[in-house]
């Protein structure tokens, strides 16, 4: 039998022995001095790895577990859209799946790879020069199929009035171009007087290079293409108070008015990136059923600027693609700092920048479209958000069809383990092609034939003007003398001082050969032989659905108001509803006949 002096030894003589052992901190400190120290460098390599691998947004192991099948192409639009039924049904691209360059499956490294690397296809651009009336000029960069040796269709060098082959117009995003050689630039004399070639080759701004891929392929299948480059971009210096922005559309409306007054038989198609697909929205919502296109594709629209702004500043990776643009408008602003200078008021555009974003975005414009319209935005682009995507104005318009993917980057969709190719480029290519064996535009040219006389033209949005300067109330104005505004000038053509005297520039008579000019006033141009009544009929129908709408409105209201109060008002009149009864009853028992 044991006594208590045995029991409390026991824990004495625990405690004693584990006084003996080392510490496990020791321990674990001799254990870990005993591990080779490239098994150290192997863990903090993995580390990194895992690191990036969130950051950046890789997605190669997901692709790895689908079988390198890529992610199918999610198409929105209206169940009663004539576009998806006769075009989109039929396009196999859209209908596929989108599976990236396996070496490439990151967004940020397949946008980082399109600004740094020059795997674009080398052609020679033909330059024409477009001059407005408010002393603006435009470079516009033509490629047509025969300066394409791949081509399927060989066609002539010029393009004649009656010349019926589909002219493509493109749309570059913010500080791109054409992509040609600045530094170099020739000008050689050509058959054609009204063109200037230009020496591009493989040389020039590397960020424009998905621009160059759009235009080889469309020339590639016998298309002609024109790049529509902004102003103070191309290589062409700002010769007038006007620059151009996010939401400015009067440059393209007037460069679209031009190709379809100079060749009225060729169906115009126009392809808008980035920012360009801002612009193209916007220009198609306010121009409605009066636009001469045929077709169009925005790819990779911010739609939202201001959603946009905030989401570029909200993560660390995303604010490496803000300084990225921010050094793109640098190089923008220090080569034309002479204009800036004197026109800049950067106070006022701090005050007014969340304004002069409402006011440019082609968002709220989605609903006004009349043109067959192809949207393509990746879901993971690291530029323009997934959450400014107008789903719903997009699925309730019928000439829209949204297709989105769940990979691509900004403008990049490289495919196949070369990365030679842009999904997208093949995919609109697709859609133009099928749309424009389609019979949708010959009812498109009869709508617009109807319509002529019943529709006014719209009103040109001046609170996204080109100027720089920003006012309070949103508009984008430059500050200008009274002895430096511009005017419209009536003045005769200059004639070319060449071998073929009597030949009026294209380059300074366009304008003239149109009949219009770029107006900075308030007010829409009147057309010529334009009635009173092409202005009271669209503005009575307007006030018309204004009246209906409120109607309606009024309505819902006393339908909220009955529901609401009916707690309270039913019990009352079902008390004064019965007492009328009872004393109806009493009346006629009391003269009833006994």
């Amino acid at each position: 039998m044991q006594t208590l002096h045995q029991y409390l030894f026991i824990p004495m003589a625990c405690s004693s022995s584990v006084e003996s052992y080392q510490s496990p901190y020791q321990i674990l400190l001799t254990a870990a001095s005993l591990i080779p120290i490239s098994h150290y460098f192997y863990g903090f390599l993995f580390i990194c790895l895992v690191f990036l691998y969130n950051f950046l947004e890789i997605h190669i192991i997901q692709d790895l577990f689908t079988g390198f099948r890529g992610q199918p192409v999610c198409l929105t639009f209206n169940s009663c859209s004539d576009v998806y039924q006769e075009v989109v049904s039929k396009c196999r691209i859209l209908h596929g799946r989108y599976l990236t360059t396996p070496w490439l499956s990151s967004p940020h490294i397949q946008t980082a790879f399109l600004s740094l690397f020059d795997w674009r296809p080398a052609f020679h651009y033909r330059r024409q020069l477009f001059h407005l009336s408010d002393g603006g000029t435009i470079a516009l960069d033509w490629l047509m199929s025969s300066n394409v040796p791949e081509a399927s269709l060989q066609s002539k060098d010029t393009i004649t009035k009656d010349d019926k082959t589909p002219i493509v117009v493109v749309i570059p995003g913010l500080t791109s171009d054409s992509a040609h050689a600045v530094s170099f630039l020739c000008t050689f004399k050509f058959c054609n007087p009204r063109f200037a070639i230009i020496s591009s080759g493989q040389s020039g701004q590397n960020v424009s290079q998905y621009v160059k891929h759009c235009a080889f392929k469309m020339a590639k299948c016998g298309w002609n293409v024109v790049v529509s480059n902004h102003r103070g971009l191309g290589g062409i210096s700002i010769t007038s108070d006007c620059f151009y922005n996010a939401g400015w559309t009067e440059d393209i409306r007037k460069v679209i008015d031009h190709l379809h007054h100079r060749f009225p038989e060729a169906p115009l198609f126009v392809v808008g990136t980035s920012i360009g697909a801002n612009v193209l929205v916007k220009y198609l919502g306010e121009d409605g059923i009066n636009s001469p296109i045929a077709g169009a594709a925005a790819i990779c629209s911010p739609w939202d600027l201001l959603i946009c702004d905030r989401f570029i500043n909200r993560r660390a990776v995303q604010k490496f693609y803000n300084k990225a643009l921010t050094f793109g408008l640098k190089g923008y602003a220090q080569l034309h700092q002479l204009v800036l200078s004197r026109l800049a008021d950067w106070e006022g555009i701090l005050k007014t920048v969340d304004a002069y974003y409402r006011h440019s975005s082609s968002s709220t414009f989605v609903g006004n479209v009349m043109v067959p319209l192809l949207c393509i935005s990746a879901l993971d682009d690291p530029v323009c958000t997934r959450e400014a995507i107008p789903w719903d104005e997009c699925r309730a318009n019928k000439n829209i069809v949204l297709a989105t993917t769940r990979h691509g980057g900004h403008l990049a969709y490289y495919q196949g383990i070369t990365a030679k190719s842009l999904w997208w480029v093949g995919a609109v290519h697709e859609f133009f092609s099928v749309l424009h064996s389609s019979s949708l535009i010959r009812r498109k040219k009869e709508a617009q034939m109807q319509s002529h006389h019943l529709i006014s033209p719209p009103e040109s949005s001046i609170d996204q003007g080109p100027y720089l300067n920003i006012t309070e109330d949103g508009m984008v104005a430059a500050v200008a003398d009274e002895q430096t505004n511009i005017e419209e000038e009536n003045t005769e053509p200059m004639i070319q001082s060449d071998k073929n005297k009597g030949v009026i520039s294209e380059t300074q008579g366009s304008d003239r050969v149109m009949g219009e000019r770029t107006h900075l006033t308030d007010k829409s141009p009147q057309h010529p032989g334009q009635d009173v009544n092409d202005i009271i009929i669209p503005k009575r129908r307007y006030m018309d659905q204004l009246s209906r709408h409120s109607r309606k409105s009024i309505w819902l209201l006393a339908y909220i108001a009955i529901v609401t109060t009916w707690p309270l008002v039913g019990p009352a009149l079902t008390l004064f509803f019965k007492k009328r009864f009872r004393n109806v009853l009493a009346g006629i028992s009391r003269t009833a006949p006994r």
